[in-house]
């Protein structure tokens, strides 16, 4: 399984604002994946991974989602297939 790191700055994140974030991309399109999650969440991609899951190929998508009226960021965490 080949696996491809690209790097992603996620702005206003509280503890790591100047370190870059990686997003995994193996064989399934997780990264397409997370990115249609990360925008019908109005969030920022940090992470999309494969993973097997009961025998099947799904995505682990981490999205980081601005906080309400000043707030901190939240993380928010996706497992969905890998389709």
């Amino acid at each position: 399984m080949s696996m491809t790191i690209a790097a992603l700055g996620v702005p206003g994140a509280p503890a790591l604002a100047d370190e870059p974030f990686a997003v995994a991309q193996s064989g399934a399109d997780c990264y397409s994946v997370g990115s249609r999650v990360a925008a019908e969440n109005g969030g920022q991609l940090v992470q999309a991974t494969a993973e097997q899951r009961g025998g099947q190929t799904v995505c682990r998508i981490v999205v980081v989602i601005p906080g309400d009226g000043g707030q901190r960021p939240k993380r928010a965490e996706f497992v969905v297939p890998a389709n």
